[in-house]
């Protein structure tokens, strides 16, 4: 889509693309869950799994009660193409309290990972095909547009997602994201012919091998499934505890027994986790960049808290235990026991916290 062209917003009616199924745990209690892969690509942040990233289309369905299924119509299949059109297939948020996680620890390095300045008010990230099928995102400034368009998505809605021109920031060239789907009627998605000038296209993070940015993606699914991950937890705790014979109380701290948030077990897994532990403790006392710590609604009056640091992840809800994901343990996912001390740290986290708005 050259640049200073009008912009057409079409769109491409799909079904929509549901997220991961959700990481199952190990069997036992004493070593710390584990992802059973690389971190397959979930989906977009909102929605049904934490951040596709699985393509957001738009769903002819409606809410229908019934649930019954219904025929999908396509637009665009037997239409003419516009070369100069963009065929929306998703779009996603990018503000300090929301944005892909898989683009950086914090919201100046998620902006920076696509070369933009971390304003305040953020941007609306708007991915998509041209008429000759290259892949293009456009930068929205109206937050609120691309925020009302997601929700509406998220609940099986048809929006219409038609930015102003004058909101259009930039029409930066590739995806941010890995995208599992494509325009109908146009050639198969592919980065633009580079001209003169041109910044590269851009590009998702690599997520073959664990990194930072499949710990992320890993923490952001366990935050959207909590309730699997929660009940295995609890589940491998009671097992624990009938095997507990000599009576040492180490599985009843496991049940969530007031008292010193430790992990159970020794050696380099147990000193990462309370490095990052220390690291989150610090937050409180000097805030780290925009985006570092995110809160999100949580059932029963609950918030879930998203925190990110050198090499971890922690995920937990500020009524319950927490979960943290190291770069130096490729899959691991450590529950750490609620405690004082945890339920202290989930506090100043969450009034540190970003929220959305």
């Amino acid at each position: 889509m050259p640049r200073g062209d009008r912009t057409a917003f079409e769109r491409v009616r799909r079904t929509h693309t549901t997220g991961g199924s959700g990481f199952p745990a190990r069997e036992s209690a004493r070593r710390p869950d584990r992802l059973p892969g690389p971190v397959p690509p979930v989906s977009a942040p909102g929605g049904p799994g934490p951040e596709a990233l699985d393509v957001r289309v738009t769903q002819w369905l409606g809410c229908a009660d019934d649930g019954s299924d219904r025929e999908v119509a396509v637009a665009g299949a037997d239409e003419v193409v516009d070369d100069d059109a963009l065929y929306v297939l998703t779009a996603v948020l990018l503000t300090p309290a929301q944005f892909p996680g898989v683009l950086g620890d914090d919201y100046p390095e998620a902006c920076a990972a696509l070369g933009l300045e971390p304003y305040a008010e953020g941007y609306g990230l708007v991915m998509g095909q041209d008429g000759s099928g290259a892949r293009w995102t456009v930068v929205v400034d109206d937050v609120s547009l691309v925020a009302v368009a997601v929700a509406s998505w998220d609940c099986g809605m048809e929006y219409d997602l038609s930015p102003d021109e004058r909101s259009v920031v930039s029409a930066l060239p590739g995806w941010p994201l890995e995208l599992a789907v494509a325009a109908p009627g146009v050639p198969a998605p592919h980065d633009p012919v580079p001209q003169e000038g041109d910044r590269p296209p851009l590009a998702p993070p690599d997520t073959s091998s664990w990194g930072p940015a499949q710990r992320r993606l890993g923490a952001d699914e366990v935050a959207a499934q909590w309730a699997q991950w929660r009940e295995r937890t609890a589940r491998d705790a009671d097992g624990d505890a009938g095997g507990d014979e000599d009576g040492d109380g180490e599985a009843a701290g496991a049940r969530g027994d007031t008292r010193e948030a430790e992990p159970q077990d020794d050696g380099r897994l147990a000193e990462g986790v309370r490095r990052a532990l220390r690291e989150a403790v610090a937050y409180g006392e000097d805030p780290p960049p925009p985006g570092r710590v995110r809160s999100a609604f949580a059932p029963g009056g609950a918030r879930t808290i998203r925190a990110d640091g050198p090499g971890w992840s922690l995920v937990a809800r500020t009524d319950d235990l927490a979960y943290v994901l190291l770069d130096d343990e490729p899959l691991e996912v450590v529950p750490v026991e609620r405690s004082d001390r945890l339920a202290s740290l989930l506090d100043t986290l969450e009034k540190i916290a970003l929220h959305p708005a």
